[in-house]
């Protein structure tokens, strides 16, 4: 059983790679080969090209992406494994563009635009993938659902769900942005309280990762 997990973030070592991290262990805990993989760490890679060589009639793509770049080999590795885990921070109401870029990539050449008689889309992969979608985000979680978060990250799980059969979403809100706030221009928060919500809410939320990617695991 292969485990991967793929950071959409430009940090390492912070809060999204942290959650990310926990998941494996998780993963790992369950028996799982893990491996992670850090995006912004790769030479540059593209979107989408709408070359459309993986929707051909009788292509030999089998589901992965034509163009042959940096991202492949983690397509190639996502399209192998039975769990895999992406994580993002959000920004402005989204995530990465790094993240979007894989998502697009890995998504579309399974996808297919023909139609089953039973209604049902046949796809390039024949198994499910165990997939979880992990966000970190510095928005508390009231203020999220007041401008609309979860309708704009949903799409993403819906995908992933739709195209490899299976995902899980799990949020982390409210997360500490800086390792010293007395250097930004950042008055709005008060940092006293965003360490204490760190301190007590962070664990619990590193415990859902974690039990997020045994779950997924264990589900293989």
């Amino acid at each position: 059983m292969k485990a991967l997990f793929v950071n959409g973030s430009p940090r390492k070592n912070w809060n999204t790679h942290r959650m990310l991290a926990s998941a494996m262990q998780g993963a790992q805990d369950a028996g799982a080969e893990c491996e992670i993989v850090n995006l912004y760490e790769l030479p540059a890679f593209r979107g989408c090209m709408s070359c459309f060589a993986c929707k051909l009639k009788n292509a030999k793509t089998n589901g992965l992406c034509a163009i042959r770049d940096s991202l492949r080999p983690v397509l190639e590795k996502a399209l192998e494994s039975d769990v895999l885990v992406a994580g993002s921070p959000v920004y402005f109401s989204y995530p990465t563009g790094m993240f979007r870029l894989f998502i697009e990539r890995l998504l579309f050449p399974v996808m297919s635009y023909s139609m089953n008689p039973d209604g049902t889309r046949p796809r390039a992969i024949s198994k499910t993938i165990y997939s979880g979608i992990i966000y970190t985000m510095n928005c508390p979680e009231d203020l999220a659902e007041k401008v609309h978060y979860p309708e704009y990250l949903a799409p993403n799980s819906d995908a992933m769900r739709i195209v490899l059969g299976y995902c899980e979403t799990l949020c982390a809100y409210n997360t500490y942005q800086f390792a010293d706030y007395s250097r930004y221009e950042a008055n709005v928060f008060s940092e006293p309280d965003k360490a204490r919500y760190r301190d007590e809410q962070f664990p619990k939320d590193l415990a859902s990762a974690y039990e997020l990617g045994k779950r997924l695991a264990e589900k293989v």
